[in-house]
């Protein structure tokens, strides 16, 4: 076979020169926020949940900030030349927390549970022809054409390996090990106080030679958004992630002594903010009042009160951040007119709509507000639809809803982190996590298509063109934010951010100075 890149990690090596620096032992505290509703990363693909599943779970590959494929559970890997070809070498002295060993097939295992349960996997695998394991510990993808993205589907929150030995034969849903998680990670499930804490600890038989360095990991259940900065100020929480407190609370504990900041560890999310909008039925099923939303809110506005100016307003559906972007495309500014004329236009008649906030916080609420506010000054009656994270799961996932926040990770590449929302084949009702809006466009679903397994990156930036052009004259969602999200922490936590999805896997190299 002729390779197009061999790589080939001798990970205990890497970290050896590195271990006389760093101090093991000691306890971390980490904000939560909100408190997830499971930790089972096949079946829940949350926010908090990637944060404080990915140290229980992993992935074949991990990321730098630079989208570099790195070493995970694969030690090493091979891309044919002509692309159709992928081959992982896993490492031979991994075991999932029960002490069963992990073989190839739990990775044949989890892309079957993954096909049925996960939207943005599901929409890579089909691009995957076979699978083929010709012994424990290699994994072969034969795809079905060259689709370049896929080495970037690897990650623990894309493609996280789950144990068949435990879920094999069993109903996914409802099997006991959802509520105490057995992965491969650095961190072992102990225990989890509903309201107040998830506990963490240090996995002894890690497969990396001298990692974690930690002990323990606290992630802490804190609802109120004043109470968390108090418990960072306090002392009393070493870590504050990105979004966990309110934006207007992020320069006063930056300023404190011996607290650091960093914006790393969000490169392969880019995450992208925006408003689901039903294009099933009653006003939002019509274009014209899509766009009126659009020309309707000042999105500046709501960056620079809402936001304290963290982020950036979108022009479409691929972040600025993200490969392959264009803003060759219709701008929506702050025009109450032209909304206006629109909704005339289309003869609305003034029917309430539903608007669902994102429960994550005080500076979401006040986003719906600001919101509900710019509409109704053009004439559309909202109607705020408040509820708890689970709540808003169900809502979205079974389209019960007009109007609703949300915010999705871009992994780098519009073929796995952008086209779920927009394709027919993702109107999977169940899931909040996929095309939830219901919209459907047959001539882009091909462009869409053609840009994923187009051999030259030229071809696919002229197709991602055409395509952000013609559907921010569709408006399916109502693009709000290219968030940004500062993580707050002591100066004495070191290397806890190490990859391009920062807290969602880092931890596993962090230590704590003493």
């Amino acid at each position: 076979m002729k390779l197009l890149k061999l790589t080939t990690f001798l990970v205990a090596s890497a970290f050896a020169t590195q271990l006389a620096a760093q101090e093991a032992g000691g306890r971390l505290d980490v904000i939560v926020q909100p408190e997830p509703p499971g930790l089972m990363m096949g079946l829940t693909q949350n926010g908090p949940t990637q944060m404080v599943g990915g140290q229980i779970y992993e992935g074949l590959l991990r990321y730098d900030g630079d989208l570099n494929p790195q070493p995970g559970l694969a030690k090493s890997w091979e891309i044919a030349e002509d692309g159709m070809t992928y081959t992982f070498h896993l490492n031979e002295n991994v075991k999932w927390h029960d002490g069963a060993p992990f073989t190839a097939a739990d990775v044949v295992f989890s892309l079957g549970f993954l096909d049925g349960t996960h939207p943005r996997f599901r929409a890579n695998y089909a691009h995957v022809d076979s699978v083929e394991t010709p012994d424990d510990y290699t994994v072969i993808f034969h795809m079905k054409e060259s689709y370049g993205p896929f080495i970037n589907a690897f990650e623990v929150g894309s493609m996280p390996m789950l144990p068949k030995h435990i879920y094999e034969g069993t109903d996914y849903a409802t099997n006991p090990a959802n509520s105490t998680p057995i992965g491969t990670g650095p961190f072992k499930f102990d225990e989890w106080q509903k309201g107040s804490f998830i506990h963490l600890v240090k996995n002894d038989d890690y497969y990396v030679e001298g990692l974690p360095y930690l002990d323990e990991v606290f992630y802490r259940v804190i609802p109120d958004a004043a109470s968390r900065a108090v418990a960072f100020e306090t002392g009393e929480v070493d870590v504050v992630p990105g979004g966990a407190v309110e934006n207007w609370d992020v320069p006063r504990l930056a300023a404190m002594d011996n607290v650091c900041t960093t914006t790393k560890g969000w490169e392969f999310f880019a995450p992208h903010a925006w408003m689901w909008l039903n294009n099933r039925q009653g006003p939002t099923a019509d274009k014209r009042f899509r766009q009126a939303l659009m020309y309707a809110m000042d999105r500046e506005f709501m960056k620079d009160v809402v936001w304290n100016g963290y982020g950036t307003v979108p022009t479409g559906p691929v972040s600025s951040k993200t490969n392959f972007y264009s803003d060759d495309v219709t701008h929506y500014t702050h025009d109450p007119e032209k909304a206006k004329a629109l909704l005339a236009e289309m003869g609305y008649d003034g029917t309430p709509i539903r608007l669902l906030p994102l429960p994550y916080g005080e500076t979401w609420a006040r986003w719906a507000e600001a919101v509900k506010q710019n509409l109704e000054e053009v004439g559309i009656k909202v109607d705020m639809e408040s509820t708890d994270v689970a709540g808003w799961n169900e809502k979205t996932a079974q389209w019960d809803y007009d109007l609703a926040f949300t915010y999705l990770y871009q992994y780098g590449d519009p073929a796995l982190g952008v086209s779920r929302t927009y394709t027919a084949d993702q109107i999977v009702k169940g899931s909040p996590w996929n095309n939830v809006e219901g919209y459907e466009n047959p001539e882009l679903d091909k462009k869409w298509a053609a840009a994923a397994v187009s051999a030259s990156n030229t071809e696919r930036q002229d197709i991602y063109n055409e395509i952000q052009k013609e559907i921010v004259d569709d408006v399916p969602v109502a693009w709000m934010m290219e968030l940004e999200f500062p993580t707050i922490y002591r100066c004495g936590v070191q290397d806890l951010i190490s990859t391009g999805i920062g807290l969602n896997d880092g931890l596993r190299s962090a230590w704590i100075q003493k």
